[in-house]
């Protein structure tokens, strides 16, 4: 005959403490996740109301226990058996996933968000340019993965889909900036809970020399530019003699070129980092300014590319060298000015750091005096 294993009772009772100047009763018998756990009291009273509260609950827990099906019942063990190597319980996985489900619940699609994120960031004061950029990156994200939930969207799925696209390390880098601020402005509208682009990969940008136009070739573009366009003229002198970007070229406005006082003012509107900033007018760029100056209106007037690919091939340049004016400026000025600071300013970076990482060394002095003495020939 085989024993009947038997079940120990665990009999609340309230009992005097003496171990305590001020919890004077204790309650034994009391388990909780079964280990034993003490609890104490001020008063009798106070530990009999505990005693009722917890005889209460069990017995409201065993007629739930009763009318629980013996399928659950067999669940709920194979549950805890697989949850048990994890050290998580069935009320944490429970949890877990309601609160997956309560994201999941608020979450959307690329494309239903999309819409809304394009409409916030231009009235957000986000220029042409970033939105048109916005359009075409989360266009391409929205095109292959559009229909997927935003929660359902893992770093490993990002990670893929950007290797996917078979572009270059910066390209991949600047796809990875847009998603994160499209899932950034998707987190805090609560439709995700984190935002899964943090946690993807990075990829390293191969660090290459800074491409400029040697002396002779911005000589030569100026040159061809007053020969066969010259009205594109303050667009190439301002981007090889103030350094401005060609995005802020295109924000800049004649009344902020100040002939009078010798400097540009890119205001924090037209700036990339929305700063504003003056950039200093040298001699040589004031001469090509002078014949085209306005009171007011946009310095580059419209073609602008087709326009610029005109006067680079008349003007025998293989290429475009990508940022080609900026990163002249940036050197020939470190080179000729040697004030580091001067140049970071001038360029708009918070600090040297880019300067000397980009700029020191490219040019010689030589080089950089012939540069900034390019003016325009007498009579053109």
């Amino acid at each position: 005959m085989i024993a009947k294993r038997r079940v120990r009772k665990h009999v609340l009772k309230a009992v005097r403490y003496k171990h305590h100047p001020t919890l004077e009763w204790t309650v034994t018998g009391y388990y909780l996740n079964g280990k034993r756990v003490r609890r104490f009291f001020a008063t009798e009273e106070e530990a009999n109301t505990f005693i009722q509260q917890q005889t209460t609950k069990r017995e409201n827990l065993g007629a739930r226990a009763l009318a629980i099906p013996h399928e659950l019942h067999v669940e709920a063990i194979d549950c805890t058996d697989k949850l048990k190597p994890w050290g998580q319980s069935l009320t944490d996985a429970t949890e877990f996933y309601i609160r997956h489900l309560e994201v999941a619940s608020r979450s959307c699609t690329a494309d239903e968000l999309l819409p809304r994120f394009l409409k916030a960031k231009e009235a957000d004061g986000g220029g042409v340019r970033y939105l048109r950029d916005l359009r075409t990156r989360l266009g391409r994200f929205s095109h292959d993965c559009g229909s997927v939930l935003l929660s359902a969207i893992t770093p490993g799925k990002l990670d893929d889909w950007l290797r996917g696209l078979s572009l270059s390390p910066q390209s991949r880098i600047n796809f990875r900036r847009v998603l994160h601020v499209f899932f950034e402005f998707a987190r805090k509208a609560g439709h995700v809970e984190v935002n899964p682009v943090t946690e993807t990969i990075k990829p390293r940008r191969a660090a290459g020399e800074v491409a400029i136009f040697t002396p002779a070739e911005a000589k030569a573009l100026l040159d061809t530019a007053a020969a066969r366009d010259p009205e594109i003229i303050p667009f190439f002198a301002i981007g090889l003699f103030a350094g401005l970007r060609v995005a802020e070229l295109e924000r800049l406005d004649w009344a902020d070129v100040r002939l009078d006082r010798t400097f540009i003012e890119v205001k924090a509107s037209a700036s990339k980092t929305a700063s504003r900033r003056l950039v200093k007018i040298e001699p040589n760029l004031a001469e090509w300014l002078t014949p085209h100056a306005k009171l007011s209106g946009s310095v580059v007037l419209p073609n602008l590319r087709k326009r610029r690919e005109a006067v680079r091939l008349a003007a025998g340049l293989a290429k475009w060298p990508d940022n080609g004016m900026r990163h002249s400026f940036g050197s020939y000025h470190l080179a000729h000015f040697q004030d580091a600071a001067r140049t970071a300013l001038e360029m708009g970076h918070r600090d040297t750091q880019m300067i000397f990482g980009h700029y020191r060394e490219v040019v010689t002095p030589e080089d950089a005096a012939a540069y900034w003495i390019i003016r325009p020939t007498i009579g053109s």
